[in-house]
């Protein structure tokens, strides 16, 4: 009996801006989902067989340390993602790079701690502000790390200074 003196109280009432049908994702109603799939059907055996996209391969460090146009085109598509997925600032970016460069001026025993700290870093800048384009920086930058190569630090240094300029 009270859901019948509910109904006839909503049907009185304007339709709600938005067009939608006034139900939140919670209730049931047609909110976006969390991962962004599309809600009804309970085909879930289709959503795997379409595939799914999780973003740009990673960055090979190997080939980033042997091959300069590889650099230069990674920082490119970082760069270019940046714009499409988030609202990062140049300032975020340029102390995320001075922290690199302070990494990298570390004497050579304490290198690996510092960009293992700068990691750290990263991850909290990528998850504070959505900064979803640089999780791909961050796989790198634990390949670095476990590598331990003076070269691989280099190149990485390298690789944040382009992404930096390609930015500006």
């Amino acid at each position: 009996m009270a859901q019948e003196q509910e109904v006839k109280s909503r049907e009185g009432r304007p339709p709600r801006e938005g067009g939608g049908q006034g139900r939140g994702p919670r209730e049931g109603g047609g909110g976006p989902r969390r991962d962004d799939r599309p809600r009804g059907g309970d085909d879930r055996r289709g959503d795997r067989d379409r595939g799914r996209f999780e973003g740009p391969p990673e960055i090979e460090l190997d080939k980033l340390i042997s091959d300069s146009l590889y650099l230069d085109n990674q920082a490119h598509g970082v760069v270019s993602r940046m714009r499409d997925m988030d609202s990062g600032t140049k300032s975020q970016l340029r102390r995320l790079y001075n922290a690199v460069r302070r990494a990298y001026r570390a004497a050579e025993n304490e290198r690996q701690h510092e960009f293992v700290m700068l990691r750290a870093r990263l991850a909290y800048t990528i998850a504070r502000h959505g900064l979803r384009s640089l999780d791909q920086i961050e796989k790198l930058l634990l390949q670095v790390t476990r590598k331990n190569d003076p070269r691989g630090y280099e190149r990485f240094k390298d690789l944040f200074e382009a992404i930096v300029a390609y930015n500006e």
